[in-house]
């Protein structure tokens, strides 16, 4: 393996994203007794921090458990594009779900991008939220066409754009470009900061450090914790990212993870207005934000399912690279990487869990795209928690099972599960722990056995068991992120071993070599 200081590349060091050196959010203490609540909401990225807010202000006692810290999951980890205009999108809708459905998950995402811009006006929040034009382009003569097949969709849907032959950014050989004006981006965090502050105004409670594990149901649900407080509640809603309590919803099986990387750089080129997104593979992601009265413009890109494919060390300097083209100069500051879940039908799962859980709520599969997604789940669970209408009900239901593609995703994904399963089995090294170099993670072996080794830069070795804890595939290392990635259901653990993403509850199991 290739130890990053060996590589010709100006990349920092260690993964931190821009938003969380940026701002510092309150802190809260960890929940040590049993409580009752009226809502329970599991999970601190911005869907619960937004569904909390909502239920909080409507007058309902809510309490927020987080497993870490506040907003350090994919909400941390973000580009911050508050945009309908999710990829080419509209025309796949039209043939699988029909016009009138995809018409309304377009006003869906329209309606969490005025519900955002209303609150920063009223609140007079400083958060960076600005107006931003969204493009899709293409440097290649197959994606023209896609590009028309999407303005068509548009056309049909009624959603305002228009079909251009270049962008703002210079030095791109743009063949084709579709323009969604009047979207937004701004800073997720300072956003969410103003949330907190307005759960605890209004007499919400927040948890930190507290692992939701499992539930109960008796004549109330029961959330039970890592630390053994309960917590019951009339509603509870599982905002976790990937769902902590399955109930037979079987949602390891009907989403798969994967992982998109971001660089923030100081450019010399003045950076034009706009948010913009190749539709060409690989994929590139472009905005900018502000840093010290100055534009740093977000690379983003190079997608993959989790724990599958090269070192992802290689990801982050494809970026650069791809920077060091359209850009004079490339002063990269900051570089991070995002998980992200997609449902078979590619709309997220968000309302009741089930019938048979009826007063349990889900949030999940957004696709790359949370900002407007996790608010279009705030809004919608606050109505059906608060027993008022909402006409995307039907649309986000986590029970529907749209017959095409649904089967052939649901075929596919869960073979390549079991592919590696199985394939993860023959894994196996002669490498012994002992020749793990400092800032090295690599698979070992412990008596016969596989297993993972890293080595901190103070020289202490950390070897764990690298069958994932929550159905056995053997995890892989992480060279960009020093983690345990599970390329069955994306489950994501720290070089200790600890749970850094589910659906695993479980931490990797400590090997001792001496």
């Amino acid at each position: 393996m290739t130890d990053h200081n060996d590589r010709n590349s100006s990349l920092p060091e260690r993964p931190e994203p821009f938003w969380r050196v940026s701002t510092q959010l309150a802190s809260f203490p960890a929940l040590t007794q049993d409580i009752e609540t009226d809502v329970a909401i599991v999970g601190g990225g911005i869907s619960g921090l937004t569904t909390a807010y909502l239920l909080a202000k409507a007058g309902k006692r809510v309490t927020l458990l987080e497993a870490d810290v506040l907003a350090n999951g994919t909400t941390g980890h973000t580009t911050a594009k508050i945009t309908a205009q999710h990829d080419i999108i509209y025309a796949e809708l039209i043939s699988h779900i029909g016009k009138e459905q995809a018409k309304l998950y377009y006003e869906a995402s329209m309606d969490a991008l005025r519900f955002i811009r209303s609150l920063v006006k009223e609140e007079k929040m400083e958060c960076d939220f600005s107006e931003q034009d969204a493009y899709l382009y293409t440097t290649t003569n197959q994606g023209v066409k896609k590009l028309e097949d999407e303005y068509n969709a548009y056309q049909e849907l009624g959603i305002p754009g228009e079909l251009l032959t270049s962008i703002p950014v210079k030095n791109i050989p743009v063949k084709a470009a579709l323009v969604m004006n009047e979207q937004a981006q701004f800073h997720p965090l300072m956003y969410v900061a103003h949330l907190v502050k307005g759960i605890v105004d209004n007499g919400g409670s927040i948890y930190e450090q507290t692992v939701a594990l499992d539930m109960e149901e008796k004549n109330r649900p029961v959330i039970l914790t890592k630390s053994g407080a309960k917590v019951q509640a009339d509603h509870i809603v599982i905002a976790s990212h990937f769902p902590f309590f399955d109930g037979s919803g079987l949602y390891f099986s009907k989403m798969y993870p994967s992982r998109s990387y971001v660089v923030a750089a100081k450019v010399d080129n003045d950076f034009p207005e706009g948010m913009y997104l190749s539709i060409d593979s690989p994929s590139r992601s472009l905005r900018y934000t502000m840093m010290d009265g100055e534009k740093l413009v977000l690379i983003g890109g190079q997608n993959h399912k989790t724990g599958h494919g090269i070192d992802t060390m290689n990801h982050y300097e494809a970026l650069e690279q791809y920077g060091q083209e359209i850009f004079q100069t490339l002063d990269i500051r900051f570089r991070w990487s995002a998980q992200d879940l997609t449902t078979l039908d590619k709309i997220p799962y968000i309302g009741r869990h089930s019938k048979l859980h009826p007063s349990i709520f889900v949030a999940t599969g957004y696709r790359k795209w949370g900002m407007t997604n996790s608010t279009v789940a705030a809004l919608l669970i606050s109505d059906l928690i608060l027993q008022r209408p909402n006409r995307y009900e039907e649309l986000f239901s986590p029970s529907r099972f749209v017959a095409d593609p649904s089967i052939r995703n649901f075929i596919s994904q869960n073979t390549d599960v079991a592919k590696q399963l199985f394939q993860g089995k023959f894994d196996q090294t002669e490498r012994k722990p002992e020749e793990v170099k400092k800032g090295e993670g690599t698979i070992v072996n412990v008596n016969g056995k596989r297993a993972g080794a890293y080595r901190e830069q103070d020289g202490t070795l950390h070897v764990v068991d690298t069958t994932c804890t929550h159905m056995g595939c053997e995890v892989h290392w992480n060279h960009g992120d020093h983690t345990w990635d599970c390329p069955c259901h994306g489950s994501r653990f720290s070089y200790k071993g600890e749970v850094v993403e589910g659906p695993a509850k479980q931490p990797l199991k400590s090997i001792k070599t001496d």
